[in-house]
């Protein structure tokens, strides 16, 4: 079975000789790291990061080792029913060693760009445990600034168990956000396809513009928005004629 040592999955130096084997299972990462003597591992995932609309909002989590703490279902927040999401985010934060979730406003995801807020989000989040870790596993992206190593996992949220426990806090926390967004601006079904760029939202932003939550780096959002800023020019054209009209 394949195997490599921690320290050349992770960079670093005096690990030991502990090795990870490639079928060791969603806590495989951690109690690798752990039997190294790098622990407590924090994970950290992103939600959002493809929507126009909405916050971007990332999770931080640290689990803990003992069985009692064990949380059963972890897979990637994308791969759980809406149910499912809700009870292990419960669960995630009654057990958690530490947790943390922020969230970057469109506005800032707009002045930074996508990857810097992204890389920003996941960086807060880390920093805001409560508990300092001594390694983390990112999704994807890899995080500096930390004062710790870490490792930047592809699809990290779907082999170590942390980065799965920080995608659900992180989309769970964002579905909420989205809903209540919904009750502020309706039109758009923000509680049906969540800022995603999806054909219905295409359709309710073709026809009402853009919101104030909108992301406006997003081609699709720039393009409605000027496709009504045509329409009001059209509209007050067409009043300034009827007004001429009837004088």
């Amino acid at each position: 079975m394949s195997t490599s040592t921690v320290g050349q999955l992770a960079g670093v130096p005096e690990p030991g000789s502990i090795r990870l084997r490639r079928d060791s299972g969603l806590y495989g990462y951690e109690r690798a790291l752990h039997r190294a003597g790098l622990d407590p591992v924090a994970g950290a995932d992103e939600a959002g990061r493809g929507a126009c609309a909405g916050p971007l909002v990332a999770g931080a989590v640290i689990l803990g080792e003992t069985k009692a703490r064990r949380i059963e279902g972890l897979r990637d927040s994308k791969l759980l029913t809406v149910a499912a999401r809700e009870r292990l985010y419960d669960e995630i934060i009654r057990k958690a060693v530490s947790w943390s979730v922020v969230a970057v406003p469109p506005e800032e995801c707009d002045r930074l760009g996508m990857h810097v807020a992204n890389l920003a989000a996941l960086r807060r989040a880390l920093v805001r445990l409560d508990v300092a870790p001594t390694y983390v596993l990112t999704d994807g992206f890899s995080v500096d600034g930390l004062g710790v190593p870490g490792l930047a996992v592809w699809k990290g949220d779907r082999v170590a168990a942390c980065v799965a426990a920080a995608s659900i806090v992180a989309k769970v926390t964002r579905d909420r956000i989205m809903a209540e967004l919904h009750g502020t601006y309706p039109d758009y079904a923000f509680d049906v396809h969540k800022g995603y760029c999806t054909p219905l939202h295409q359709e309710r932003l073709d026809a009402y513009g853009p919101s104030p939550t909108h992301r406006r780096r997003f081609v699709n959002v720039r393009r409605a928005a000027r496709v009504g800023e045509v329409l009001e020019q059209d509209d007050g054209q067409e009043q300034d004629e009827q007004g001429a009209r009837a004088s």
